[in-house]
């Protein structure tokens, strides 16, 4: 019995800390970009593609239709795509097609993609660079948006986790989790202070001034990393920079995730690598989520009152905090409720991961394996 009210104590200790102590990161706040009415800035936009035919044109063509002041140039860095991308990609004098070179040593594929984009733009001297995903459209004011808060709050990096598609019945149980659980992991509040080591960003859309990422020593500084957002992030605080991290509900991905297996794969690609390839820390960290998510419910079952009444507030307590996300990509409520299960989902998905790194399949992407250095 003593067992059981410790396990429901620390699991509602657990959800008072994540709701009232960790940021408010469960709000999902969009705060309407500040206005900019100052000289306007130049900015190249990279775009790393591989095999993306199917999404790769209207992402492109979202950005040349901008409605936006300043010098926009779109570099698409093509990495060995063996699809129609390029030509899906289309024609336009501020578009600018770059063939990747054999992919390095010690490169992810990615990385290597935006270091031969940016290459090519460097002629450019843009005063910002957007580096997008090829599945993004961007809504028409979006980059106006991005450099009128970076300059406003004088930001180095400014990013947004972008809405997600959620149509496929995959998409609409997993994807609203996958977002809160990013920002439980990367509370906004804590990374858009200065004082706070929290670090994080958005892969989909990152603002960056080319100052400050000539400071960090260029893309270089980060070319081994799967998790390459946030180790951006990372990499520009540590420098001293300004970073931000939100959301937006206008600009948007449009990759699909059909299966409930296409989101296993996607999880399973960088779980473990988020862990630093630790068991010690995989293992507290499957400890964890099953205490916090699991618990709460499986209380329920015992017959201990303490440990029963724990479980019920602490689900509560999950429930409301998940509202939010739930209402972002207009779920029903009573998905709430089935978080535990949906964490479940999750929980396998990095154990996964650990065992396809253990078995030399780590960050696989498109038919390339990429592992940790």
């Amino acid at each position: 019995m003593v067992v059981w009210e410790l396990i429901g104590a620390v699991s509602l200790g657990s959800w008072i800390y994540l709701v009232f102590g960790r940021g408010r990161f469960w709000r999902m706040e969009e705060t309407a970009a500040p206005a900019w009415n100052g000289p306007a800035k130049s900015v190249a936009v990279v775009i790393p593609a591989r095999n993306e035919e199917p999404v790769i044109g209207r992402a492109i063509a979202s950005l040349l239709q901008q409605d936006y002041p300043g010098s926009l140039r779109v570099f698409l860095a093509d990495d060995h795509s063996t699809d129609a991308t390029i030509a899906a990609a289309g024609t336009d004098e501020r578009l600018t097609i770059v063939q990747a070179r054999a992919l390095p040593v010690g490169w992810t594929g990615k990385l290597w993609a935006v270091s031969e984009g940016l290459e090519q733009a460097a002629s450019m001297q843009s005063d910002y660079i957007l580096l997008t995903d090829a599945d993004i459209v961007h809504a028409p004011g979006h980059v106006a948006g991005l450099v009128g808060r970076a300059e406003a709050g004088q930001l180095d990096l400014v990013s947004y986790m972008v809405k997600l598609r959620c149509r496929t019945p995959a998409e609409r149980a997993l994807i609203p989790a996958f977002v809160f659980f990013f920002f439980k992991l990367y509370p906004p509040k804590w990374i858009e202070r200065r004082d706070h080591k929290t670090a994080g960003a958005a892969g989909g859309c990152m603002l960056i001034r080319s100052s400050a990422l000539a400071r960090i020593g260029g893309i270089a500084a980060i070319r081994g990393e799967l998790i390459d957002d946030c180790a951006l992030a990372r990499a520009v605080k540590q420098t001293g920079g300004a970073i931000w991290l939100g959301l937006t509900h206008d600009t948007r991905s449009i990759r699909d995730y059909e299966t409930f297996g296409e989101i296993h794969s996607m999880i399973a690609r960088t779980a473990f690598t988020q862990l630093g390839y630790s068991p010690v820390l995989l293992i507290a960290t499957i400890l964890a989520m099953a205490i916090i998510y699991l618990a709460p419910p499986l209380l329920l079952l015992t017959r201990d009152a303490i440990a029963a009444a724990c479980g019920v507030v602490a689900w509560l307590l999950m429930s409301i905090a998940y509202v939010p996300t739930l209402r972002l990509y207009g779920r029903s409520l009573a998905w709430a409720l089935l978080l535990p299960l949906v964490a479940l989902f999750y929980m396998v998905a990095t154990l996964d991961s650990a065992f396809r790194y253990w078995t030399g399949r780590g960050g696989l992407w498109k038919g390339r394996i990429q592992t940790a250095p």
